[in-house]
């Protein structure tokens, strides 16, 4: 049986990444008490169900703690088990609760919005480290959409390499495992005729490569996640997550990001984002 948990922070994502799972085929059930789930898993499997994707969040209280074994269990009963962990900047989900006059399911008389956030976060903590974790503080609905239907397409037995584009003025991704600063290097951005382009075009990748600093850059940034992505499979994780940042996230970060999938690609597992694009 295929099973996708999918858990993080309240107002992050859930109720889309579960949409999407319900859409493209799984049996889809959301806040289930953690006390269910074997119980539903085991019914499910006898009634024929080989797909099933289950929303779980803080609202399961002292019995969160007990997910990872849980986890553990239900993979040792052959279940091809997935985690994806979404969050987002307190910031960000103070708006989104703002702009949907939502409650967040830990606030109260006596705790407000961002206390109940960050009791959240600390509650959820040691959850996050399960599986793939997506900060959607920069993205739209759409585009978390699309991450999810990407993320249940691959193979699970391989480890998955993930380059991720972003611009520092909107902050570092949530989700990176490796961050590179490539603002170092001559910037598009002041070339008129490049500013309206993206990394992925042309004049932009040839104006990079006509730097010999940003190729050294480049070869550097390669060998060091050649020589070290070893040890994250030997540590028998399912994502590596590289995020390569320049100032905007529009032209040298998305070069670097689709020039280094290009080059792993071949041998390994390779996803690609642009956060700023998406």
């Amino acid at each position: 049986m295929q099973i996708v948990l999918v858990s993080g922070l309240s107002g992050s994502g859930k109720s889309i990444a579960i949409a999407v799972l319900e859409d493209v085929g799984y049996y889809c059930v959301d806040n289930l008490p953690l006390a269910m789930l074997q119980p539903l898993v085991d019914h499910l499997r006898h009634e024929g169900h080989d797909r099933l994707a289950i929303a779980i969040d803080a609202r399961s209280g002292a019995s969160f703690s007990q997910l990872p074994q849980i986890v553990d269990t239900l993979r040792a009963q052959g279940a091809d088990l997935r985690v994806i962990f979404l969050e987002a900047k307190t910031l960000t989900l103070v708006q989104r609760f703002s702009e949907t006059r939502r409650r967040h399911p830990l606030s109260s008389d006596t705790v407000s919005l961002q206390e109940a956030i960050q009791l959240e976060r600390e509650t959820l903590a040691d959850i996050a480290s399960l599986g793939h974790r997506i900060d959607t503080s920069d993205l739209s609905a759409s585009a978390l959409r699309l991450w999810i239907k990407d993320l249940i397409g691959l193979d699970r037995s391989r480890i998955t390499l993930l380059f991720e584009s972003f611009g520092f003025k909107h902050g570092i991704p949530l989700d990176a495992d490796l961050v590179f600063d490539v603002r170092c290097l001559p910037n598009p951005h002041y070339v008129a005729e490049l500013r309206p382009l993206t990394g992925r075009d042309q004049p932009v990748k040839d104006y990079i490569e006509a730097s010999p600093n940003a190729m050294a850059l480049l070869a550097d940034i390669r060998g060091f996640v050649e020589n070290w992505l070893p040890c994250f499979i030997r540590d028998h994780r399912a994502y590596l997550t590289v995020a390569i940042g320049c100032t905007g996230g529009q032209h040298r970060s998305v070069y670097f990001a689709e020039t280094l999938a290009a080059a792993f690609r071949e041998r390994e597992q390779v996803l690609v984002r642009h956060r700023e694009l998406s």
